[in-house]
């Protein structure tokens, strides 16, 4: 069986937290939005089992804001399938917001997806043709939400992420930024639990990443859940908390430098 790919298709996700045996951030005594036991991944290959996760256990707390680091190959895009609900675990445990996940079947994960995780891509993955309020209306859609409603709450995530005057412009009518604010306004129309983004300035320059991280920094700032992937030191350099993979284990949990993004944004300019 080969590793199920995170980019194809419908999400790549981000991801994150830690408990002892487990170790976890000292952010209250709630439950956990994210709580990991014991889980691996592994598949089979011709040549092989191949050990993709092992042994995680990880805890998030609400309100976390998380950068996830590692090389190619150490197992965080295998994470961010399974924190985003895209795979399963060979063993181990997964409770999303409260609710066991690593058992359900495929419909009952796309559900979970819909409700519980907003997701943002580095190529935005938005519909050519939509408007930025038709685009960000869309998750609504598979919630069985009426149009009207969509609408609204589609205009109110807009607005949200500064773009209320931009509800109509397509894609192709938006920069880079503008389209991936499109894309984290799609990601909070449904008020998920947390924000699952891999490699959210990876596609955009210098100034335009640090106006998309400060976006993120303002929403975690009003308590927004939000986790992050990111091959960037500089980029992660804006998390409170920073986890790093290596070959499959969880080899790092450290408080994140917590730099204010709009203060460099400010500085760039």
């Amino acid at each position: 069986m080969s590793q199920p790919s995170i980019g194809s298709q419908r999400a790549r996700a981000a991801v994150s937290g830690l408990l002892s045996g487990e170790t976890a951030s000292n952010t209250g005594t709630a439950e956990p939005v994210i709580r990991l036991k014991g889980l691996t991944r592994s598949y089979r290959t011709g040549a092989g089992d191949v050990h993709a996760l092992r042994d995680i256990n990880l805890v998030v707390q609400a309100g976390e804001f998380v950068a996830i680091m590692g090389p190619s190959g150490s197992g965080k895009s295998t994470l961010m399938n399974l924190v985003g609900c895209l795979d399963s675990p060979t063993t181990g445990s997964y409770v999303l917001a409260g609710e066991r996940v690593e058992r359900l079947s495929g419909n009952a994960l796309a559900a979970i997806r819909n409700r519980r995780i907003g997701f943002v891509f580095q190529q935005f993955n938005l519909l050519g043709r939509a408007s930025a309020l038709e685009n960000v209306a869309m998750p609504l859609v598979y919630a069985g939400i009426g149009k009207r409603e969509r609408l609204r709450r589609a205009e109110q995530a807009l607005n949200e992420v500064g773009l209320g005057d931009r509800l109509h412009h397509t894609p192709a009518q938006l920069s880079g930024g503008q389209q991936q604010r499109v894309a984290i306004a799609r990601a909070l129309v449904n008020h998920p639990a947390i924000i699952l983004a891999d490699e959210p300035t990876g596609a955009l320059d210098s100034a335009t990443s640090l106006s998309v991280m400060s976006l993120l920094q303002t929403l975690n700032r009003n308590g927004q859940t939000v986790l992050y992937v990111t091959h960037e030191a500089d980029v992660a350099a804006f998390a409170r908390r920073i986890i790093t993979f290596r070959d499959g284990r969880l080899q790092e949990d450290q408080p994140g430098p917590n730099r204010d993004a709009a203060a460099y944004h400010s500085n760039f300019a």
